[in-house]
């Protein structure tokens, strides 16, 4: 696909849903996927799990279940990307390969509401190795303005998972996430690192509210540039849909002033592939 110097508009949603109720956070959705499209969104993201609630305690045991909802829930969220002309990205439990055992996966949706893919979390968190098969796979998806990867959520931790996206020509990373109010520290510094490590964007949308008494989900979303920086954030504690413009140009130029990528010294790295 033809890449040009164009802007997209992001827009994150920095969703609160409600806990296993699949059929009512993704209406919710739709509406939101409107709004944002009609203040000029070119993509559209959700986090992580957006439409059952991540309280695994609560919704784990049913999660093959809810993932047996995922065709529906992808139709829903293909009509709306196709009737608002955007992309869509959204953080769901899929069914595939085994049946049975399902991925924490993020689908990536074009304007025509045609599904481009899907991202499987490859490093799961805790509790999600009891319900979720972990991925092996980055894929990069095209589109008109560049190339966009995506990780989800406790990936976001691992330098190598980014790296391998950008190594494959991302320009942009996503991060659906469930992020807790415990290591809201770590989010602030894992988000600008990755960015600045790869020369890229990262935009990582987390979700916000509260699941049983013991999981908090403070948002913070935010958007850095290729050189660490944040360009868009949300400062309240609430739900919000956060907008920023990328410019794909300032990797290519970022690429060549901070040449990170061209510089490595991958014969040097042993312990890291193959400790």
């Amino acid at each position: 696909m033809e890449e040009t110097s164009k802007k997209m508009r992001i827009a994150l949603v920095q969703f609160e849903g409600e806990l296993g109720n699949v059929e009512v956070n993704v209406a919710k959705a739709v509406g939101q996927i409107a709004e944002a499209a009609a203040n000029g969104a070119d993509m559209v993201v959700f986090p992580e799990l957006f439409s059952t609630g991540y309280h695994l305690d609560t919704v784990g045991p049913k999660m093959t279940e809810y993932a047996a909802m995922d065709e529906s829930t992808i139709e829903a969220l293909s009509k709306a990307a196709r009737e608002n002309n955007c992309y869509v990205v959204a953080g769901i439990a899929m069914l595939h390969g085994l049946v049975g055992v399902p991925f924490n996966s993020a689908v990536f949706i074009d304007r025509d509401g045609e599904v481009q893919g899907s991202f499987d979390k490859v490093h799961l968190w805790a509790l999600e190795r009891f319900y979720f098969r972990s991925g092996d796979e980055f894929p990069v998806f095209e589109t008109e303005f560049g190339r966009v990867g995506i990780t989800i959520c406790y990936d976001l931790g691992f330098p190598e998972a980014a790296r391998v996206l950008a190594l494959r020509g991302a320009e942009l990373i996503l991060c659906p996430s469930a992020w807790c109010v415990e290591d809201m520290d770590i989010w602030h510094t894992n988000v600008p690192c990755r960015a600045l490590e790869n020369t890229c964007f990262v935009a990582a949308v987390n979700r916000f509210g509260r699941e049983g008494e013991d999981l908090y989900m403070p948002g913070h979303s935010m958007v850095c540039e290729p050189r660490g920086h944040r360009i868009a954030y949300v400062e309240e504690e609430a739900e919000a849909i956060l907008y920023a413009d990328i410019d794909f140009d300032e990797v290519r130029k970022n690429r060549v002033t901070s040449p990170y990528l061209r510089d490595r010294r991958p014969d040097a790295y042993d312990e890291v592939m193959y400790w």
